[in-house]
């Protein structure tokens, strides 16, 4: 078995795809993986793939055009889903999209694979992608932006997932004309966003955190209006933690403003 070992993202993967369909190999004897094993097999041959941007793109133009926009979203949802390491005994992720796309471009209609939930793979694609596109579409709701001293809008969020591709295209769609930077503090990332233009990621390990504390006097002003309006309107016989919890679940909340805003 030749086994391709990519970097964990839509572009190392898909350049693994590439890599591997290339090779000539057979698809049988081929598998992706991003993570090292713990052990090397010795009848196994592993092949490092350096992420190469041309190749990805090869690759994404392929897919978009057999697949469509929203089966290739998809495919890119499952490729920035979270996989740990301790979950050995799943499908790699990486192996699992390599499969799916060799049976969609088999298909008379690629788009459809996603349908063929009884292929393990295709199985294993579609809950990777389902993770993350449902991440995704509770920070659409839970995100929060702040307004920073320098006029910023500023939002933080903890994901598993990496889910700043797609709240940077949709934030960019919402606030055209807005200067804004979402932050994923789990994997010390961010969306920028200059105003009128379009969005790009960016590393955040060197950013001085001390200046994305510092908030307007307008937020200040808004965040004590905030606890006046939650003070007066709140009825203490009506409180229903139970319920809270199950809309809005405790791990959005040390990023979302209103609950860093008052004490609940």
């Amino acid at each position: 078995m030749y086994i391709f070992l990519c970097e964990d993202s839509i572009d190392g993967i898909f350049t693994g795809v590439y890599d591997a369909w290339a090779s000539r190999y057979g698809h049988q004897n081929v598998a992706l993986t991003t993570h090292a094993p713990d052990n090397y097999s010795l009848f196994d041959k592993y092949i490092s793939v350096p992420c190469d941007f041309d190749k990805s793109a090869k690759v994404a133009r392929t897919l978009h055009s057999r697949m469509g926009d929203e089966t290739y979203q998809e495919i890119c949802q499952a490729a920035l889903a979270l996989e740990p390491n301790h979950k050995r005994k799943l499908i790699n992720k990486a192996d699992a999209i390599y499969k799916t796309i060799v049976l969609a471009l088999s298909l008379p209609d690629a788009g459809k694979v996603l349908n063929y939930l009884g292929e393990p793979y295709v199985n294993r694609t579609f809950q990777l992608s389902r993770c993350t596109g449902n991440e995704a579409h509770h920070l659409l709701g839970f995100l929060r932006f702040q307004e920073l001293e320098n006029g910023i809008l500023f939002a933080q969020i903890h994901p598993k997932n990496d889910v700043l591709p797609f709240l940077g295209e949709h934030f960019s769609d919402r606030l055209p004309e807005e200067n804004f930077m979402i932050h994923d503090a789990t994997r010390d990332l961010a969306v920028l966003h200059p105003q009128g233009n379009g969005f790009f990621i960016t590393d955040t390990k060197e950013i001085d955190h001390r200046m994305l504390q510092r908030l307007s006097p307008q937020e200040m002003e808004y965040r004590r209006l905030w606890r006046t309006f939650f003070d007066n309107i709140a009825i203490e016989a009506r409180k229903n933690p139970a319920l809270q919890n199950q809309n809005l679940p405790k791990r959005f909340r040390k990023d979302i403003v209103e609950f860093n805003s008052i004490d609940i």
